[in-house]
């Protein structure tokens, strides 16, 4: 992201994020995000209230229900290989740009109660959008009939496991890019789904 274009809320939610997650939770201060945003800390309690408000703000902001949204209600094709395929890329994508904020979730779980649980919102979210898109390629006859929620629950499964596993680096399973992981997966998935 452009930092010139960044409104004084979104320098304070990308200073929160990068200070957090060097630094941890409670190993960071208003004063010192203010800082590093160019702004006044005045400013981040005018604008958030705390830290917390700070941080839940940025990760509403920037996780991957906006772009995901979009996904689903403009870019379907209606093809099970180029749906998922779309999907997958995209997932990565985006969780791998906010891989910061999903540090954070994981690492400062106990200094932040009751924050994993919100940010849970996004996931299930795309579990639902998941859920109804296998349910309508069902009504299509373009999949077979099954369990739309556990077969959406199995791909989100699958790429969020891909995901974590690279999480602290890409070279876990050297052998096999990201890339063709995404590909020899969704074909998988497509053929044991196709009629």
């Amino acid at each position: 992201m452009d930092s010139n274009r960044l409104s004084s809320s979104e320098r304070l939610m990308m200073a929160a994020i990068d200070l957090i997650a060097e630094k941890g939770y409670n190993g960071v201060t208003t004063q010192e995000i203010a800082a590093a945003a160019g702004l006044s800390e005045k400013t981040l309690f005018r604008q958030f209230g705390s830290k917390r408000n700070l941080l839940e703000s940025a990760f509403d902001r920037f996780h991957y229900t906006e772009e995901m949204t979009k996904l689903f209600a403009e870019r379907l094709v209606w093809d099970l290989r180029a749906d998922l395929l779309l999907v997958s890329r995209t997932y990565h994508e985006l969780m791998n740009r906010n891989r910061k904020m999903i540090w954070i979730s994981i690492k400062d779980e106990g200094q932040l109660p009751g924050f994993r649980e919100r940010t849970q919102k996004h996931p299930r979210q795309l579990l639902t959008w998941l859920t109804n898109y296998f349910a309508e390629m069902g009504k299509r006859g373009k999949m077979v009939r099954t369990n739309p929620e556990a077969q959406a629950t199995a791909f989100m499964m699958m790429n969020f496991g891909a995901f974590m596993n690279n999480l602290d680096g890409p070279d876990n399973f050297s052998g096999v890019s990201l890339e063709a992981l995404i590909a020899e997966s969704v074909e998988i998935f497509a053929r044991a789904l196709t009629p």
